[in-house]
């Protein structure tokens, strides 16, 4: 156990180290961004004011309210004491809503897009890895194109392929958002049904390219465990080959459970552009409205968001690694 305790001790410090670094990076970078954005909140809102010195009486007073007349230092402790409870203050480019607010109405629809897609995408993926890799054949040499093509396609080209096919020629499926434009979201069973139709192209754009990576990977990992000189040695001493196969794709899936950490981590930051792609009102928008209005806190939240969950996600893995590896085990006993 002293063994596991340093290891995991030392994953924890490089955990830390690495959460500041990324902390000091996530509130530097969008403030270098070029621009003024609260100027473009007041030229709105002095539209057809004629008094300069109510205009920049408005300006003084937004200033104030975000902290950009204040130095970067001073900048860097307030966000620092605001995050640290949950506060990222007001969004400049959908103000008067809170960061939290804009958060709260997208998060959700990412995550339970990307979320199942990504689970989906894994299980089927592997399963048609190792199948390919078992029974080679014909099986074999129809799916190794098939997902070298589909895992080199972006998410957004998949959403394109998607959305010109099942929503623009057949008209199977609407073309964008996430509900019909005509209901309030409700309980009711014709909302939920506009859920579900609009849930369908973005779903399976996702779970299609996620495919194809995930059994890519683990017919390569299968294929080698079963060349390897365990293997050969296990049939030779005339060993059951449903256990050999057992103990081929448990080792084999040791680095495929590393990309569906990853993949969960970074679910928030990754494959947003197909939410864009289909109007879809998760994070993907809301990145992009914050971008393009140069709104720092909403960049800054957001970053943080999808900081955090990638490097918790690796935490994980490495913890993972220490029960399941057995190199590491063996490691930590000497």
């Amino acid at each position: 156990m002293k063994g596991y305790r340093n290891y995991f001790g030392k994953k924890l410090i490089w955990f830390f180290i690495t959460l500041v670094v990324a902390f000091v990076l996530n509130f530097t970078l969008p403030r270098l961004m070029p621009g003024d954005p609260v100027a473009a909140i007041v030229s709105r809102m002095a539209q057809g004011m004629s008094n300069t010195s109510g205009v920049q009486a408005i300006y003084e007073q937004y200033t104030e309210l975000f902290g950009t007349n204040r130095p970067i230092s001073e900048q860097f402790v307030i966000y620092v004491r605001n995050a640290l409870r949950g506060d990222f203050g007001y969004s400049i480019s959908q103000y008067p809503r809170t960061v939290a607010d804009v958060l709260r109405s997208s998060i959700f629809w990412t995550v339970g897009l990307q979320f199942p897609a990504i689970i989906v995408g894994w299980i089927l993926g592997n399963a048609l890895g190792a199948l390919a890799a078992y029974r080679r054949g014909n099986f074999d040499r129809v799916l190794l194109p098939v997902s070298l093509f589909l895992s080199s396609l972006p998410a957004f080209g998949m959403a394109v392929i998607l959305l010109v096919i099942f929503a623009v020629s057949l008209r199977w499926f609407p073309t964008s958002g996430g509900y019909g434009f005509d209901l309030i979201p409700n309980l009711s069973w014709s909302f939920i049904w506009s859920v579900i139709v609009h849930y369908q192209l973005p779903f399976w754009s996702l779970v299609i390219i996620t495919i194809g990576g995930q059994a890519i990977g683990m017919r390569s990992m299968s294929i080698y465990e079963l060349n390897a000189d365990y293997v050969k040695y296990s049939r030779f001493m005339g060993i059951n080959d449903n256990k050999i196969v057992r103990y081929v794709f448990r080792n084999a899936m040791l680095p495929q459970i590393t990309g569906l950490a990853l993949a969960l981590g970074t679910m928030v930051g990754g494959a947003l552009v197909a939410e864009v792609i289909f109007s879809y009102p998760g994070l993907g928008s809301t990145i992009l409205t914050a971008v393009l209005g140069q709104d720092y806190p909403l960049i800054s939240a957001t970053t943080l968001i999808i900081t955090i969950m990638v490097l918790l996600a690796n935490f994980a893995v490495e913890l993972l690694y220490g029960f399941l590896d057995p190199r590491i085990k063996a490691a930590q006993a000497d």
